[in-house]
């Protein structure tokens, strides 16, 4: 696919302030207004899929990528002009010496009316050591060559990573949402940056609360609601579960960004397409090994 923005994109040879620099741009370029005209309904997912088994199929009867031959029967084939839901992470492939990571496993799982369409997976070198905030010129590159790999054009792309929740508002769902102009939001377990309204800690399912820029986010205004804190599970005796950190990335507002993520997640603390990329994530990293 075509780049909206190629002069964006993500170039590891960049010197860090060249990087920083560059995400400023990204900001400035991003949308965090909703302008997708998705209904949460429409794409939610009802039951969480059991990995006991291995991956699911896919269902639309066309594209076969797990070689399981189950194309799928009529109740179950999903809308083809319903809303395209894809879910993006990634895993890591080792040098000879198993210390550090030398290429990334990226892959991509479609869903649609709850139900898994297509799998695909780039395998890349990579080129720069992680570093906090600049994730998206370790990780970019290898998510766009998965995405590329996909015959399904994404409605909607879940990142696990930072969208607006970062120091220049912009994650790694934000440099991807805006190179591609496509509405995207960012999944991520710990928090980057800013300041949730109220205490995280041992809050049932369901709850949220907004995230607010701070000083160390250096685009936005303090007191802008860049995301929220979302419990999207929790075990009823014992609440040790910890929130999610949802933003948005681009053509999405914070509001709608955690609705979509709640309308995903179907019992797992992850969205299911971000829960079933990194297990597919997982799976290609086996067979490469």
């Amino acid at each position: 696919m075509d780049l909206a923005r190629p002069d964006l994109r993500p170039d590891p040879s960049l010197s860090r302030d060249e990087m920083e620099a560059l995400q400023r741009e990204i900001a400035a370029a991003a949308t965090f207004e909703d302008d997708q005209g998705l209904d949460p309904d429409a794409i939610a997912v009802d039951e969480a899929t059991s990995l006991a088994d291995g991956l699911p199929p896919v269902r639309d009867g066309a594209q076969e990528r797990l070689g399981t031959g189950d194309e799928g029967s009529a109740d179950t084939t999903p809308d083809p002009d319903g809303p395209t839901v894809v879910g993006v992470d990634q895993a890591f492939l080792t040098d000879r010496d198993g210390d550090r990571p030398d290429a990334a496993v990226s892959a991509a799982v479609a869903f649609r009316a709850g139900t898994v369409v297509e799998y695909a997976s780039a395998t890349t070198a990579l080129s720069i050591p992680y570093v906090p905030g600049l994730l998206a010129f370790r990780e970019g590159e290898p998510i766009l060559t998965a995405l590329d790999a996909l015959d399904a054009a994404p409605d909607l792309l879940v990142c696990d990573g930072s969208g607006r929740i970062h120091f220049r508002e912009a994650g790694l769902a934000t440099h991807v949402g805006v190179l591609r102009d496509t509405p995207s939001v960012g999944v991520a377990k710990s928090l980057l940056c800013g300041e949730p309204d109220e205490s995280t800690s041992e809050r049932p399912e369901g709850w949220r609360t907004p995230v607010r820029a701070d000083d160390a986010v250096t685009t936005a205004e303090p007191g802008t609601v860049i995301g929220h804190a979302f419990q999207s599970r929790q075990y009823p005796n014992s609440k040790r579960v910890n929130p999610l950190y949802v933003s948005p990335g681009h053509r999405v507002s914070a509001e709608t960004a955690v609705e979509f993520v709640a309308a995903l997640c179907a019992g797992y603390k992850l969205p299911e397409p971000t829960r079933l990329a990194d297990a597919y994530a997982d799976t290609v990293k086996r067979d490469a090994d």
